[in-house]
Order: structure tokens, then C-alpha cells, then sequence
């Protein structure tokens, strides 16, 4: 090959000529011929050199076939390594829009090519993306199983191979028939790892009943979560109980003189009252959410959450006032309020000079209870909420603080029922730290006989899938790739803005996976 070399400053020109009297293979039978026909002129861009791009002019032979069978009559020469047929692009370039599309899609690939001084639409990158056939599928011994959100409401299932941790293929939907059909078409699987959906389970269950389904440890950890929190709101009136005791004071002031006026007497104490008694009258007669909902023109959700309360004050929540810059001073204003010092104008002065790095305002509001007769507004701990109770009962004993755990003693300590859950999270816990599933059918019996709903509703759930989850606590596979490959999917899905279709997404999320175990091997 006869090459020469022209460089300005807008591209590098290389041109180049192939020998003649070499003898070229047919491209449509493989046969070597030395019959020229003619030359043409091909054009190729290459990766940039210098930061100039780069074009290749290569003068190609036209030859002959000499095999009467062959269909072709002529066909071009092709030189390995820089040309392949119906493409611009040498093979380097063309990996390289490949691996840029498969990294950053569409508009970011055709951005970080434009610095590369490869200029390419994103419509392209995306071409030359789908065009990359993707790897050759192989059945997973150990199948993981999860759905994802596409959009909206509208979500996708995920297939991943639990031991090369990389995914399979994905698809619109998360029916039943759509996994027992690709399990049935791809035979082999022996062990699939799943959630606790009714449909993944009966899923593989139709396409692959000889494998060993697994619930995910983490599922079935999260669903215990849940049934507690749920057993800490129908025992909201018991979470105060977790507050260290009041100090002790001289004379014993009544509730309303200690903590101001209660909550009754707010607007939206009476407010709340009011709704409560409505919804109450409304739903004790036997109408259903949504006609109260119109009646009353609440949200649905709202006239549920008011029904299901057993008293007003559940819904009521009243936030304590938070610490401020001013706790420090109180002391003092109210020793200068005694002494008969009542413009806040003057009192906001005094504090200055002692330091207080804050508004006159603020001082004006902390007055206000004692124009009114009431002690000063102090800063109070709140009960803790539902949620906060439920992860203290979850948690393990030696991560608790200090703090949380004295909360969570005297919060059990007051209620039973939550001593009773506590007692069975620590059991299903003691289970999942040993993979020891033995206890399993007799925890199950405690919870269905605790006399506490929730914990009974998921008994029943996990004693219809009892097997699965005796697999999940014992067995060294869990969903956890799954999880780790869904975050990828939606990683990719926010950089092609949400717009990506299924084949697309497909597409990236499998070669991208692939990719990135090619360059870290």
C-alpha cells in the first residue's frame, strides 16, 4: 500500500492506494482474483490525530470474480483492519462511537465525540448503538428476578445472572406469563431469587417448577418493617411513654399551665375536633370513604386517615417548639419581666450586650405567653413518631445509642404489645444471623397468635410462601444484584432523560454491564 500524508490546520489528509497484482478474496465466495476492473476512491474518517480530524482517501481495486458459480460478477477489494464494506468509518473509529453511544446514549455520545473532533448527531450515536448485537445469552444457573418503575406506573421486569452478576435482558411489563414464557424457552435455571410478589412466584413456578425459589432476605426484613411501624401507629398513644420523666419542680403546675394552652383550645385543635366528629358521624352510619370524601370535600385519603383514629388528638400532632439561639436567655428575661422590664425593645438591647446574636423579633414572640399570664414557651421534646419507634425495635441492640436505647427500654417497658413485637423481631433476627430456618413454622404460630393484626397478616403471607422463605434465610443467594443492577437501570434511564425506549434501554443496560467488565478484568 503507497501512502502519502497531507496536514493543515482544519484535518489530517491521509492518502493511500492499495498494490496492484495482489490477489484479493471475492466477497461472495471467498476465491482469490488478480482481474482488475476498475479503481475507485474511498473516503474513511479515523480517530483524530492531534486534535485534527482525520480522513483517509484510500484508492481501492474493483476486481472480477473468476468463479462461474459465484453470483457476484465484481466485487471491491477490502483491506483488513481499515475498511469494512458499506461503512465510512474505519474499525477503530467505529468501536469508539460504540463505546461512547453504549457510555453516554445519544446527545451526551455525540457531545464527547464533538471534543474527540468526531462530529456525529445524537440521532447517529443512537443508530450505531443498535446496530451493536448484543451478547450471545446464555440460561443462568442462578436466576435473580425484580421489577422496576419505567415510568409513571408502568414498570419493567429485570433479569440478572446471580453468579457472573450481570444482566440477562429486561421487558416492559412484570406478569406472570411473560417470565414463565422466557423461562420455558430458555430451560436450565435451578435456582431464582425473587421478592415476595405473587406474580414472580407463580411466574417461574409455571415455567421452571423444578427450581428452587428464594425470598429475598432484605423483602422479607423490609415487610417485618413495615408490619411494625404499623403496630407502632395503632399504639401512637403509647409513644410518649419513650420521654425521660419531667424533672421535678417545686409545686406541681397543671398540664395546661406547664405546657401553655392544650391543644383544644387552638384553631386547630377545633378544627381537628370538628373533622374528626364529621367523618365519625358520617362513617359510624355506614357510608363509604369516597361519599364521605365528596360530602365533606376532603381528599379520600384524608377522611381514611380520620376514620381509622380513635381520637382526635391522633391526628393532631403539635409540633414542639425547636431549640433557638434565645433558650439561653430565658432565665433572664424572665427575672427582668418579674422586675417589671415588659418593651421587648429593651429587653432585645440587654441581651445584645450579653451576646444573644438574634432578631428583636424573636424576643417579641417569646414575651407573648407572659402578656398573657402563661410561663415562658420552653423548648420540649417531641414523642418520638410511628416511624422512629418502629426502627428503634428493629434495630440491633448493640448499634442502639445511648440515648434511643433508654427511649426504646421505657417505651417497652410501658407498652406490652410493642414488648411483644420487639421480642418476635428479635427472634426472625436471631434466624436470619444464624440461617437457621428450624424456628421458622413456630415463629410464625407466635405471630398468628400475638393478638396484634399486622404481624398476623404478614404471618399469613409467609406461611403461604413458607418454603421460599426458609431458602432465603438459609441460602447464600439473595436478590441484592438484582437491586444493584436495578440502580443501574435507573442511572441510565436519567441520563437519556426518562425517554429511552425498552429496546434501548435493553440495549445499554446489557452492553454497558459487559463493558464495564471487559476494561476492569
Amino acid at each position: 500500500m503507497v501512502v502519502s500524508v497531507e496536514v493543515s490546520d482544519a484535518v489530517v489528509v491521509v492518502r493511500a492506494r492499495t498494490r496492484s497484482g495482489v490477489p484479493a478474496a471475492c466477497t461472495g465466495c471467498g476465491e482469490l482474483s488478480e482481474w482488475v476492473h476498475s479503481r475507485y476512491v474511498r473516503h474513511l474518517a479515523d480517530t483524530a490525530i492531534g486534535g485534527r480530524p482525520v480522513r483517509i482517501n484510500l484508492s481501492v481495486r474493483r476486481l472480477y470474480c473468476e468463479n462461474p458459480a459465484c453470483p457476484k460478477v465484481t466485487f471491491a477489494e477490502q483491506v483488513p483492519g481499515l475498511t469494512v464494506r458499506y461503512q465510512r468509518r474505519t474499525p477503530l473509529l467505529q468501536h469508539l462511537v460504540e463505546a461512547v453511544g453504549v457510555v453516554l446514549a445519544g446527545r451526551g455520545g455525540a457531545r464527547m465525540l464533538r471534543i474527540l473532533n468526531i462530529v456525529l448527531s445524537r440521532c447517529t450515536v443512537l443508530a450505531q448503538l443498535m446496530r451493536v448485537p448484543l451478547p450471545e445469552p446464555v440460561t443462568p444457573r442462578v436466576l435473580g428476578v425484580d421489577d422496576f418503575a419505567l415510568y409513571g406506573d408502568t414498570y419493567g421486569t429485570l433479569l440478572v445472572d446471580a453468579t457472573t452478576r450481570l444482566p440477562v435482558t429486561l421487558w416492559k411489563g412484570r406478569d406472570a406469563e411473560q417470565l414463565s414464557r422466557w423461562l420455558r424457552e430458555h430451560p436450565g435455571v435451578e435456582i431464582a431469587c425473587r421478592d415476595g410478589s405473587l406474580t414472580y412466584r407463580q411466574g417461574i413456578a409455571a415455567g421452571a417448577p423444578d427450581a428452587v425459589q428464594v425470598s429475598d432476605r432484605f423483602h422479607l426484613w423490609q415487610g417485618l418493617s413495615r408490619r411494625v411501624q404499623e403496630v407502632a401507629a395503632a399504639h401512637r398513644s403509647c409513644l410518649p411513654a419513650a420521654l425521660p420523666d419531667p424533672e421535678p419542680a417545686g409545686s406541681e403546675p397543671t398540664d395546661e399551665a406547664a405546657t401553655g394552652p392544650g391543644p383544644a383550645d387552638t384553631a386547630a385543635g377545633r378544627h381537628a375536633q370538628r373533622l374528626f366528629e364529621a367523618v365519625h358521624a358520617l362513617t359510624d352510619a355506614g357510608r363509604t370513604y369516597s361519599v364521605v370524601a365528596r360530602e365533606l370535600g376532603l381528599d379520600r385519603r384524608t377522611v381514611r386517615k380520620y376514620a381509622r383514629a380513635r381520637t382526635w388528638h391522633e391526628v393532631m400532632r403539635r409540633a414542639p417548639r425547636r431549640p433557638s439561639a434565645l433558650d439561653p436567655y430565658l432565665d433572664y428575661l424572665q427575672q427582668r419581666w418579674d422586675e417589671g422590664e415588659h418593651s421587648a425593645k429593651t429587653l432585645h438591647q440587654e441581651l445584645l450586650g450579653k451576646g444573644y446574636p438574634g432578631h428583636c423579633q424573636r424576643v417579641k414572640m417569646a414575651l407573648a405567653p407572659l402578656r398573657r399570664g402563661l410561663p415562658l414557651d420552653e423548648p420540649r421534646e417531641r414523642p418520638p413518631s410511628p416511624r422512629e419507634a418502629a426502627r428503634w425495635i428493629i434495630t440491633a441492640p448493640h448499634r442502639h445509642s445511648l440515648q434511643s436505647g433508654q427511649r426504646l427500654r421505657r417505651l417497652l417497658d410501658h407498652c406490652p404489645e410493642l414488648h411483644r413485637t420487639h421480642d418476635l423481631v428479635r427472634q426472625f433476627a436471631a434466624m436470619l444471623g444464624a440461617l437457621d430456618a428450624t424456628p421458622l413454622p413456630g415463629w410464625l404460630d407466635q405471630l398468628t397468635t400475638s393478638g396484634l393484626p399486622p404481624l398476623a397478616g404478614i404471618a399469613t403471607a409467609l406461611r403461604e410462601d413458607q418454603h421460599a422463605v426458609s431458602q432465603g434465610i438459609t441460602s447464600p443467594y439473595s436478590s441484592g444484584v438484582n437491586e444493584g443492577r436495578i440502580t443501574d437501570v435507573k442511572l441510565q434511564k436519567r441520563i437519556m432523560a426518562g425517554r429511552a425506549g425498552v429496546p434501548l434501554l435493553r440495549h445499554r443496560v446489557v452492553l454497558i454491564a459487559h463493558l464495564r467488565r471487559r476494561y476492569a478484568d
